[in-house]
């Protein structure tokens, strides 16, 4: 089968190989794969910023069709569409070491080949109004959105959410905090992203480049009394803004590392408010179901920006590290059609 490889660090030290597709094991099952996505983290990992041993097969993320059963599975049957969780280890419960110690595309093999062999017990079924790029949005991206805006808080008609951006994540929590009634606000420094916003549902929309205040700007938009919850995207540079836009007893969902890990923290401002950060990293494999359900009563659709075939996935890399993109960059396999 084909597959993918980082040969060392550098977004063109990437080559297509070959690999043998694998052989089944007891409660296994084999997937041709039909389409992935990217996450920024593919980004880092290309680069170098873990520790890896080369070659080493890149992304997270894929939606596939079960071809093969190994003995005594019962979760999923020959021809179902469905998508391998996140974390494979991560079934349910709070997140605990042994349950990311496995990290897909990262540690051990990803998901850029023809084929997958996995346990069936990592699966999630996919509906079937969603194309194969759509779906392969959901894993990291969806699951990452849905915890996000359900782990730690309870979302009402009225609520207010604030999100930062428009990558996948975001767009995915902005649809999420919709459809459950809340009173949205997005920030972003194109203004032709937040029109877009706009049409996906966003109620409020602020250009962070034109109002570099963007935190006192939300406070004062809501007459002094914040947001419920702000969906933090970006980590050094944003949570003190977060913070200055939440309101008394409220939270943060700290979800994304464009702009680092380290960050500095306003301590004064954080016990005067009783700010809740939570750090959220993905979800588990219930979660991932949970989310599934709420996709498929909704009918939410994750908004893909464009899709590259699986040759090209060192420009589609480099296309996302610019982040002029709006929802999530798709792989695709067989020659499919983009979105």
């Amino acid at each position: 089968m084909r597959v993918v490889e980082l040969t060392g660090p550098g977004l063109d030290a990437i080559r297509i190989a070959e690999r043998p597709s694998g052989n089944l094991q007891r409660g296994q099952v084999k997937l041709k794969v039909k389409a992935a996505s990217l996450n920024y983290r593919d980004v880092l990992v290309a680069k170098g910023f873990l520790p890896l041993i080369y070659p080493r097969i890149p992304l997270s993320d894929a939606v596939g069709e079960v071809v093969e059963l190994g003995e005594a599975v019962v979760r999923v049957a020959i021809g179902d569409r469905v998508c391998p969780i996140y974390y494979p280890d991560w079934i349910s419960g709070l997140i605990a070491p042994e349950k990311f110690a496995r990290d897909r595309g990262g540690d051990f093999d990803g998901v850029a080949a023809d084929y997958l062999v996995l346990s069936a017990e990592e699966l999630i079924k996919i509906p079937d109004f969603l194309t194969d790029t759509e779906a392969a949005a959901l894993p990291c991206a969806g699951v990452t959105a849905w915890s996000a805006v359900t782990r730690n808080v309870s979302l009402r008609p009225g609520s207010t959410v604030l999100i930062q951006g428009t990558g996948g994540v975001s767009l995915l929590a902005l649809q999420f905090a919709v459809a459950a009634g809340a009173e949205t606000y997005v920030i972003s420094s194109s203004n032709e992203k937040l029109e877009r916003a706009r049409a996906l549902g966003a109620h409020h929309t602020l250009n962070y480049r034109e109002l570099p205040a963007w935190g006192t700007a939300i406070l004062e938009k809501t007459r002094g009394r914040g947001v419920d919850l702000v969906v933090d995207v970006v980590g050094p540079g944003s949570l003190e803004h977060s913070i200055t836009a939440v309101t008394n007893g409220g939270h943060i969902s700290q979800v994304g590392v464009l702009a680092g890990i380290t960050v500095t923290v306003p301590v004064l401002p954080l016990m005067v408010k009783e700010v809740h950060i939570d750090g959220i990293i993905s979800g588990s494999r219930d979660s991932a179901e949970e989310m599934i359900r709420a996709v498929a009563h909704h009918r939410l659709r994750p908004v893909i920006d464009t899709s590259f075939p699986l040759e090209e996935l060192s420009p589609a890399l480099k296309y996302l590290e610019k982040q002029a993109h709006f929802g999530k960059v798709a792989i695709r396999f067989d020659g499919a059609a983009g979105h």
